[in-house]
């Protein structure tokens, strides 16, 4: 079989995840490779942390991306943290809540799971009366959960962890780089995040960040691996080797102990990613993607749709909207990425098939990706006999934009 050379379609990509990329980090993307311990590359693994550090919103000193999806900097974190028995605190309000209730699992955690209808949050009180409750050595919580749209307050909640010495891990995995997020602020012990969303990079790196509270036990769980140490035994060994945290942030370190082989063009696209972040400016950042959801939002509402869940914790990254009436969620997103290279999401578990995802998120967070998924959706929905108002949206968003550049 022959095969012709890559030929991928241009896409305008609107879903919680991945994004569109900025030409700029894409041109990193193809910087030459160089040694993992040049000097060169060493000073670019530096660099990261700190504007990692910047971007977190911490003083930690440990602020270094896992190679790997965002999944793997959650259970690098986790399967670190927890051993066998200890007691786990995990409040579910989507599906990625089940996530951390399946990895604590693995871990050997005594999981302890409060849930809360989709499309709502938590008020942070009904947390604080679990943790007296149960006792947990950690408490760990989605911040943006993607699959329903909703952001869990956070501040309210780290402030009592704090005082009363529970870990609380947060999965900030949707919000970092687009909304704001205090690491140090909120008390949040450990913080992962993903590239593919508001970082604005490729998927492929899960940066991560956590305090000495969390040090802490990846030094008492500390082992060497053979061929580097004969002679490091530790009974409390972290199960996992690729996601050693104690074995990761030594590779991090001055020390610079071998671990893996750093993921080179992907660091390259973060550390690059991470620039443009920190050349926009976070508040910059912040209000950018605070307009164009407000865009987004009056477009949806002035075509006639229905969005879903609590308003006032709605993530600014991520909308949720209802599927009208006898519409085919599955083929209204077919027709948008087949005649309009449009891209949006459908959902998971008792909303798949009644609610969209759509996503504004770092650099897909812009005006004219705003108006050509509202002019194709309201324009996918005529098609398949939906009633909506006929041009209402894009008039509306439009004189949205023009009344704030003026």
């Amino acid at each position: 079989m022959s095969y012709t050379d890559l030929n991928i379609p241009t896409r305008t990509i609107m879903t919680p995840g991945p994004v569109e990329v900025d030409p700029r980090v894409l041109r990193a993307l193809s910087t030459p490779i160089i040694g993992q311990f040049d000097p060169s590359f060493l000073a670019l693994m530096d660099e990261t942390m700190e504007l990692l550090r910047s971007v977190f919103q911490t003083s930690n000193k440990q602020a270094f991306p896992v190679d790997g999806t965002s999944r793997s900097g959650i259970e690098a974190v986790l399967v670190s943290v927890i051993e066998p028995g200890d007691k786990v605190l995990i409040p579910i309000f989507g599906r990625f809540g089940h996530l951390l209730v399946e990895i604590a699992n693995r871990c050997g955690a005594e999981v302890y799971a409060l849930e809360k209808e989709w499309g709502q949050v938590f008020d942070p009180e009904e947390i604080i009366k679990e943790i007296k409750k149960v006792n947990p050595k950690l408490v760990a919580i989605v911040h943006g959960e993607t699959s329903t749209g909703r952001m869990q307050p956070l501040e309210e909640i780290g402030h009592f962890c704090r005082e009363n010495d529970v870990l609380l891990i947060v999965d900030a995995v949707a919000t970092l780089g687009g909304v704001p997020f205090k690491t140090d602020e909120w008390n949040v012990d450990a913080v992962i995040a993903g590239t593919q969303k508001c970082i604005g990079a490729p998927t492929g790196m899960a940066p991560v960040t956590y305090n000495e509270r969390i040090e802490k036990i990846l030094q008492q769980r500390k082992k060497i691996e053979q061929g580097l140490s004969l002679d490091s035994i530790n009974p409390r060994r972290i199960q996992s080797n690729y996601m050693d945290l104690s074995q990761i942030q030594d590779y991090w370190s001055p020390n610079r102990l071998n671990h893996h082989t750093e993921a080179t063009t992907m660091l390259y696209a973060l550390r690059e990613a991470l620039r443009l972040i920190e050349e926009e400016g976070l508040e910059a950042r912040f209000e950018r993607h605070k307009i164009h959801e407000k865009a987004l939002v009056l477009g949806l509402q002035e075509m006639g749709l229905e969005l879903f869940g609590d308003e006032k914790n709605k993530m600014p990254v991520v909308t949720v909207v209802k599927v009208p009436g006898e519409i085919n969620e599955a083929q209204v997103r077919a027709t948008m990425i087949n005649e309009f290279g449009i891209e949006i999401a459908g959902a998971f578990g008792s909303l798949k098939g009644h609610v969209w995802r759509i996503g504004a998120m770092g650099y897909s967070s812009r005006k004219s990706n705003i108006l050509s998924v509202l002019s194709a959706l309201e324009a996918t929905l005529i098609y398949y006999g939906a009633k909506v108002n006929r041009g209402e949206a894009l008039q509306a968003v439009l004189a949205f934009y023009q009344s704030i550049e003026k």
